[in-house]
């Protein structure tokens, strides 16, 4: 049985944490470059904040309903049939989970490395001996994950404050107004389109990616029915929160052009305020950010292998509770060294940026199959959605959204995509041919 160690502190920290990794360090190019307006720009931010607010609350009202390890993977398997459960938990193990804490892992890497000469082959080393140090963290209890997690997101939040702090009380402004926004633009030929403002908002849904996490760990939270709920709206509303003001900051100190034309905009902008050494700074804060970030992946993901080996579409050797740490020790190996196999192959950047986009399918499925379990007898959840049903409909069709963009903007390598997560379905198919007894399956009366 696993242990309930994880409190409504941790459980916010962990979707905090999870959330701010480095994207919004390096994001706000992409949407400054999409969007010519600085209100434009807060206005993408807000809407992406909304808009996974939406996710949230979706995800917290199945997480009451459910309270069971394995989140997503748990509500699939509610609403839908065996397949599409499988083919989540496939997608999250083969590319999806693993692939996040690879490309984490090598981001934090690559900033240690401004402080630590490793050479060509050392950020590779950094990055292994981050997965297998918290993946022990792990393995030894969710407890102490869990206070690895909140540390490193209080430190990881002390930092962002004192960028918005350092940058509006040390810095220069650039000259910049957000009152007047809607008429300045990062390049004159550049004009304000709701095609291109969607566009920044995929890019901004992505940098508040994880928001989901939090709900794998149900069944090791205290009052899941309550905590998850609570920390999945508070989480989102300090994340979103941090990223305007993060972004008042950097146009505080630089220009929608200097924004939109950087690749290391909160480096630019650090630099803009301490010179030199602000480099050596944001290097620090984005290593610290990325490991906090890790370790609430790394802790977050067994828990839905642990479910699928418990519904027999993992082998049953995963489905072990270590008896003294109370763990899912064995999910937690299995993922550790699959990521590793991952960084040491470079295999990670392939596969990620083929599959990440096709979980905002699976979002839309949860979405939709809030609205179908809506329907069933004996549906009971101790949280509701407010907004039902408009919240999980704009949710559904945003999710779509972004799929669609992604087939059209780069279809090449969108059907590699989809056929890498695809290629699960015959493999459940053999799966089930091959087990005795046969795959149980609950009955619901729609």
């Amino acid at each position: 049985m696993l242990s309930r160690s994880i409190t409504p502190l941790h459980a916010t920290a962990l979707v905090v944490g999870i959330i701010v990794g480095a994207s919004i360090f390096v994001q706000p190019t992409v949407i400054s470059g999409a969007v010519p307006t600085v209100s434009g720009v807060y206005w993408v931010w807000i809407t992406a904040g909304v808009l996974t607010l939406f996710g949230a609350l979706i995800a917290a009202e199945l997480a009451s309903a459910y309270p069971h390890a394995g989140g997503v993977y748990v509500f699939l398997r509610e609403a839908f049939s065996p397949a599409v459960r499988f083919l989540w938990g496939w997608a999250m193990f083969w590319t999806m989970h693993t692939g996040i804490i690879a490309v984490i892992a090598m981001v934090f890497a690559r900033y240690m490395a401004f402080f630590i000469p490793v050479g060509d082959v050392g950020p590779r080393l950094l990055a292994i001996g981050a997965i297998v140090a918290l993946t022990a963290v792990n393995y030894v209890g969710a407890r102490q994950g869990s206070l690895v997690q909140t540390t490193l997101t209080l430190l990881k939040l002390g930092a962002v404050v004192a960028i918005i702090v350092v940058a509006f009380t040390l810095g220069h402004s650039a000259g910049v107004q957000p009152s007047t926004g809607l008429g300045l633009s990062t390049t004159p030929a550049q004009a304000f389109t709701f095609s291109k403002f969607l566009t920044a908002v995929a890019a901004g849904l992505f940098a508040f990616g994880g928001w989901h996490m939090v709900t794998y760990a149900a069944e090791e939270t205290r009052e899941p029915e309550r905590t998850i709920p609570r920390a999945l709206w508070l989480g989102v509303l300090i994340v979103t929160g941090c990223y305007v003001a993060l972004n008042a900051a950097y146009f505080h100190v630089l220009t929608p052009a200097q924004i939109a034309g950087s690749t290391r905009v909160a480096a630019d902008a650090a630099d803009a305020v301490l010179g030199r050494g602000g480099a050596a700074l944001m290097s620090a804060i984005v290593a610290l950010s990325t490991f906090g970030a890790l370790n609430g992946v790394i802790l977050s993901g067994p828990r839905a292998y642990l479910a699928m080996a418990r519904d027999g579409l993992l082998v049953s050797w995963a489905a072990a509770i270590h008896p003294r740490f109370r763990t899912p020790h064995r999910a937690i190996l299995l993922q550790g060294a699959w990521a590793i196999v991952l960084v040491s192959t470079g295999t990670y950047r392939v596969l990620f940026t083929r599959v990440v986009y096709t979980e905002w399918i699976f979002f839309a499925l949860m979405a939709a199959g809030l609205m179908r379990l809506r329907r069933r007898r004996g549906y009971s959840p101790a949280y509701r959605v407010w907004g039902y049903p408009v919240v999980p409909l704009v949710f559904i069709i945003c999710s779509a959204y972004i799929v669609l963009n992604q087939i059209v903007t780069d279809p090449v390598e969108s059907r590699t995509g989809l056929l890498l997560v695809g290629a699960g379905l015959p493999v459940y198919l053999l799966w089930l041919r091959k087990r005795t007894p046969s795959l149980p399956t609950a009955q619901h009366a729609d």
